[in-house]
């Protein structure tokens, strides 16, 4: 293998009596990657996520972390100290403070004394909960306590962490915070795998993405890759006169695959099959042709739409 894999699956799947919730996902997740798992509710990311984590036992298949062998008996402890896992609705125990829930965790994963009272510091000082460690956790926010869940599963340091929709229920700021968070871990060289409905969160952060439907993983590739293969350019143009002379141009392009009159605007959206030299040479004819522009901008569809579209090819 050229790359070091942090996640391998072989074959996994996972089937609750006549109900196969994992069909034969062949994951592989290198090491440094933050790895994005989307798909709608029901599509098996929180079963694959809790065999990943041990918390299951795979009806069929093989996970390999770090090149070992992931079994829940106990033949390998070590590995398992190694993961860091936060579902999706794990409970804090409301009447500890933040300092005592962290050192109870620390405890539980053996950390001795003096490193354990480090380590404290250091986790609450990235989770941005330093001036809250004596304070109760009912007394914390939505994000403050999303933010201590993430401190709990990070304090033993794990190499690989996965993290089922660790932002749901979020307001903007507490998701923006989250991300930096997770930005620093991928830096710090830790291994992040995360399932999430909010994609433009995933899109920032990911190096890769994941596409579950029904069980199957229909899709895995480098983000690059994946809006190299399934998005659309766009360029968003806007035109201070008429929008007559505008669209009559864009209909003599032989590139412009189709155009949409954003409502209620002077704004066309416009897509298109060029490269961006084509581009320009567009821009150059609209300006030649004395279209008065305002606005003139490539982008691309983002994953939601990517996702959206993928959707609908697998419903029909």
């Amino acid at each position: 293998m050229s790359k070091e894999l942090a996640i391998c699956t072989r074959g996994l799947t996972k089937q609750f009596d006549r109900y196969i919730a994992v069909n034969d996902v062949d994951l592989e997740v290198a090491v440094g990657e933050v790895y994005g798992l989307i798909g709608p509710n029901g599509a098996g990311k929180t079963t694959l996520i809790r065999m990943l984590a041990a918390a299951e036992e795979p009806s069929i298949g093989e996970i390999y972390i770090n090149g070992e062998r992931l079994l829940r008996d106990q033949s390998n402890p070590t590995l398992k100290q190694r993961l860091g896992y936060l579902p999706d609705d794990f409970p804090l125990y409301d009447d500890l403070t933040v300092w005592d829930y962290l050192d109870y965790f620390a405890r539980l994963y053996r950390l001795r004394e003096p490193r354990r009272r480090q380590r404290l510091y250091e986790v609450l000082e990235l989770v941005q909960l330093t001036n809250k460690r004596n304070s109760p956790i009912n007394t914390l926010s939505r994000g403050m306590k999303q933010r201590l869940s993430l401190a709990r599963t990070i304090i033993h340091e794990p190499i690989l962490l996965l993290l089922d929709e660790p932002v749901s229920g979020l307001d903007p700021i507490a998701r923006m915070q989250f991300r930096e968070i997770i930005k620093t871990l991928q830096e710090a060289g830790m291994t992040i795998l995360i399932s999430s409905h909010v994609l433009t969160d995933l899109a920032e952060l990911c190096t890769s993405v994941g596409i579950m439907e029904l069980g199957y993983l229909v899709e895995s590739a480098s983000l690059a890759e994946l809006y190299r293969r399934l998005s659309r350019q766009q360029i968003i143009m806007s035109t201070l006169g008429n929008l007559d002379p505008l669209l009559s141009e864009l209909k003599n392009s032989p590139l412009v695959e189709g155009y949409e009159v954003l409502l209620g605007t002077n704004q066309v959206r416009v897509d298109f099959s060029g490269t961006a030299k084509d581009c320009a040479k567009l821009l150059r004819s609209l300006v030649k042709a004395g279209i008065p522009l305002n606005e003139f901008h490539c982008t691309q569809e983002d994953l939601e739409t990517i996702f959206l579209k993928m959707g609908h090819k697998q419903a029909s």
